[in-house]
């Protein structure tokens, strides 16, 4: 069975469904279909269902631009943030276009057909009777809304005599929803966001929880209520209201941002300080929060109104600075020479990056190589034709971007049908041939990206051939790219064809 829609969206998560609402509202005549591989909407929000699953910026900046965050919480709980997607996939008529169960294998780009033709796995209960496990789709366009890390497994590295522990050893991707803490002791293994959640959440009931890290993260503290915000909506209309602070907001993240670009150790003793100031002077901040690297080579981790330091403070947690020598059977035996007793281990050590979903993809026979093309704004590829991935910020909200780009994938489309194209490919001009190949994104070095960075596209030293980590810049810009500069070439159903 094959159907044809003009636009395929893949991943029915936060970015899916804003980029569907996008294309209802700014192409009314397309139709639309979502490919979801799991059984629910929400992506890394229905995923996700560990102990104080939270987001990690507020969601003034992290919400859609169409839809006011309406909660009193600006840093909100997961539970929160799936009823925020599925009331917006609601609102907007878009569950209907939802295919549940169905994960995109490959996807094969006909320059003669000017269309994708999509092999899409089928979950048994979502096939119809006698039908296969398998089918296709075909579309004009394609836009990927995956995000960047793989939904079946997170890094789980195997660690020395592993097996000899005789408790769970637990991954928080999948974490058991009946695994019992409480009065356990347990030992989260990570300095990350996802590390710096649950110790917080899991001190409230364990008998202890400690976080084992190799090196230390920066952090930082926030309220998890925006008083602004709040007094705002009591007076303003919801739209404005929100549209003010997320105003504010993004103004302050690429300001801090900044700081920590041009003015490092400033950053760092004001974060220091901060953190001494919380903890106390009998705590060792040099040993346990001092990151060897500057701010914002790494993501700063959120700690909303304190709660890591006030687990830390009554005793219920600790943090152990140290490397793994081994497991034991009743917990881990450190290089030092000190042991962790533990009844439950939680390896907190990261995501495994995915691009495009791991799906693999063909134009005109020949197999992509995504490393070695040049990421298009950051959101095509030289030389694949009618492909849009999403891609967010590093060092700001995934959704500013999300909001952005399926705003231009809309504004491409209507370009395309307005001068009777049916086909565009980002290509280098004469004047791009050699210009310096740097990494997909740079200054900023997280494992999980560094693991991966060699399979990444390309970005070169001028536009549009950068990936932007500038939201105030993409802002300006984006919305009015040029279309005719030479680096997309369009395509009428004729000249596909001829050549």
């Amino acid at each position: 069975m094959q159907q044809y829609f003009d636009v395929i969206i893949v991943g029915a998560g936060l970015t899916g469904i804003g980029a569907a609402v996008h294309l209802r509202e700014l192409c009314p005549g397309k139709s639309i279909a979502l490919l979801e591989s799991r059984d629910a909407m929400g992506g890394t929000w229905d995923l996700f269902r560990y102990p104080g699953i939270r987001s990690d910026s507020d969601m003034h900046t992290l919400g859609y631009d169409f839809k006011p965050w309406q909660d009193a919480k600006a840093i909100a709980d997961g539970e929160s943030i799936l009823n925020y997607i599925r009331d917006t996939a609601r609102e907007h008529g878009i569950e209907q276009n939802i295919r549940y169960g169905h994960r995109l294998q490959a996807a094969r780009f006909s320059s003669t057909e000017a269309r994708w033709t999509l092999d899409v796995e089928v979950a048994k209960d979502k096939q119809p009777q006698g039908t296969r496990a398998s089918t296709e789709f075909d579309c004009q366009l394609l836009l990927m809304c995956t995000g960047y890390y793989n939904y079946e497994h997170g890094n789980e590295p195997v660690f020395p005599d592993q097996a000899l522990f005789q408790g769970p050893v637990v991954h928080p991707q999948h974490w058991p929803q009946d695994l019992d803490y409480a009065g356990k002791k347990v030992v989260v293994i990570g300095s990350g966001a996802t590390a710096m959640t649950l110790v917080p959440a899991l001190a409230a009931s364990a008998a202890q929880v400690t976080m084992l890290q190799r090196s230390p993260t920066w952090v930082i503290s926030r309220p998890d209520r925006d008083r602004l915000a709040n007094a705002l909506r009591r007076v303003l209309p919801a739209r404005v209201a929100y549209s003010l602070t997320r105003w504010k907001n993004t103004r302050l993240q690429q300001w801090f941002y900044r700081q920590t670009r041009r003015h490092p150790e400033r950053v760092k003793r004001r974060l220091l300080s901060m953190l001494r100031k919380e903890l106390g002077p009998d705590f060792d901040v040099d040993r346990h929060f001092t990151p060897a690297y500057d701010p914002w080579d790494q993501r700063l981790c959120l700690v909303p109104n304190g709660d890591l330091y006030q687990a830390l403070r009554s005793g219920k947690a600790q943090v152990v600075t140290d490397h793994i020598a081994a497991f034991t059977p009743s917990g881990i035996r450190l290089q030092s020479g000190a042991e962790l007793e533990a009844d439950i281990i939680v390896t907190a050590t990261g995501l495994d990056v995915s691009l495009l979903g791991g799906s693999r993809f063909e134009v005109d026979g020949e197999p992509v190589n995504f490393d070695q093309t040049w990421t298009w704004r950051g959101m095509m590829y030289s030389g694949v034709p009618n492909l849009v991935n999403t891609f967010g910020y590093i060092n700001a909200s995934w959704t500013l971007r999300s909001d952005l780009i399926a705003r231009f994938a809309c504004r491409l489309l209507n370009h395309m049908d307005s001068i009777g194209a049916e086909q565009v490919t980002p290509q280098l001009r004469a004047g791009d041939q050699n210009m310096p190949a740097r990494p997909w994104i740079e200054s900023f070095s997280p494992g999980y990206l560094e693991r991966v960075m060699h399979l990444l596209p390309k970005q070169g030293d001028r536009q549009p051939w950068l990936n932007s980590q500038d939201y105030g810049v993409d802002k300006q810009t984006l919305p009015g790219a040029p279309l005719d500069d030479g680096t997309l070439v369009f395509r009428s159903p004729g000249e596909a064809r001829d050549n």
